[in-house]
């Protein structure tokens, strides 16, 4: 319940924001449009294919739409390179990296199913020496698989969904597809234990709600308005979290003054009880080889789910609270394994999306990524 005071302070800065210029002269909607779509065409030219599926590996899922990657293009051998982008962790919320890695697994997976679609199959490594994943392309026949057209529609969509349970047929599919080496996923669509999970995001946000190294972090990737979105093209964009658009100076304003711990929990339950279902990512080791196939695991689940015109969306913190990570974990019954992901689900509306950074803003990078490619081809030689 917002409170009389709180209320009017609200009006006074909403009005305020209202003399400002409207966030709606942004190019937001153009930019999105240009960001979520297909190729109209193969390319023809090495270069631009392999640019093409850069494009298509930026659209994937990644942690706090940070995007922290980095490729290396190498026509000749008809490869790619991918390496993390240090510059772009997020510590508070993911002081392992975990969430980066997985973030580029998703990543390797769009390229591979783009890939595919464009008569490439790609045959991926992971050298672990330098960290660089490499997608070696080959010849094949395209397949243009219902996952792959599924990725200009796939959205973490931060809403409250419809409350209906998905059927047999679909759990099925997913729980199939989600499934990797060293991966498992654990579909809970019973209500005791959704309530449970519930607990357990609520113990989780209200620790990181009371870290002001975690509230710096998320306010710093928060982009409150059009115009900033557009501007930088990462982040957490406001309006995709069902917020409304805001200068930056006025976000900030109002996020110091009702994103509280109880409201947010209270956002929390209701989305969960508005959820169908909760997906659990458990992985046999905490590698960064094995969160690579967790990404993979989730952006082919997320894509499945998008093609069935079911929504999700993390709700990770059980994962992300190291003390609360090895409760949860009990409670799952895993044993030794690992949870690495959250993920609620069920059919909801689709949300705003966000942006993605320009291709040149992630081709190229230090040496050890434009080496990547090269290192491999003289192993191989020798």
């Amino acid at each position: 319940m917002i409170s009389r005071r709180r209320l009017l302070r609200l009006t006074a800065l909403t009005s305020a924001g209202a003399l400002l210029p409207s966030c709606g002269a942004s190019g937001f909607d153009e930019a999105a449009r240009q960001t979520w779509r297909h190729a109209t065409q193969v390319p023809d030219q090495p270069v631009a294919l392999l640019r093409e599926l850069v494009r298509y590996a930026t659209l994937a899922a990644n942690s706090h739409n940070t995007q922290p990657w980095r490729f290396a293009l190498d026509a000749g051998a008809s490869a790619i390179a991918i390496q993390p982008d240090l510059s772009r962790r997020t510590p508070a919320v993911d002081p392992d990296d975990h969430h980066l890695w997985v973030s580029l697994g998703c990543a390797a997976e769009n390229l591979a199913l783009a890939g595919a679609a464009f008569g490439r199959r790609a045959e991926l490594e992971f050298d672990q020496r330098i960290h660089v994943i490499r997608m070696f392309l080959r010849p094949v026949a395209p397949v243009r698989s219902p996952l792959f057209t599924a990725i200009p529609q796939r959205q973490c969509t931060r809403a409250e969904y419809d409350g209906q349970a998905l059927s047999i047929a679909e759990l099925r599919a997913l729980a199939s597809t989600a499934s990797g080496p060293g991966v498992e996923v654990m579909l809970l669509t019973d209500r005791a234990r959704i309530d449970a999970v519930t607990e357990f995001v609520i113990e989780g946000n209200s620790a990181q709600m009371r870290d002001a190294a975690f509230m710096q972090e998320l306010e710093r990737w928060i982009r409150f308005s059009d115009r900033e979105a557009v501007a930088t093209r990462d982040g957490l964009f406001a309006r995709s979290s069902g917020n409304p658009a805001a200068p930056r100076w006025l976000g900030s304003l109002l996020l110091r003054l009702f994103f509280t711990e109880t409201a947010e929990n209270g956002k929390y339950a209701r989305q969960l009880r508005s959820s169908a279902g909760v997906a659990v990512f458990v992985a046999r080791s905490a590698q960064p080889a094995q969160w690579l196939e967790v990404g993979r695991a989730y952006q082919r689940f997320a894509l499945l789910a998008a093609s069935l015109g079911i929504r999700n969306a993390f709700v990770n913190q059980p994962v992300e609270v190291p003390p609360l990570r090895a409760q949860f974990a009990r409670w799952l019954g895993i044993g030794g394994m690992r949870p690495d992901l959250v993920v609620r689900f069920g059919r909801g509306p689709l949300m705003p999306p966000s942006l993605r950074r320009p291709i040149d803003a992630v081709i190229g990078g230090p040496r050890a990524l434009q080496a990547g490619i090269g290192r491999r081809l003289n192993d191989a030689a020798a």
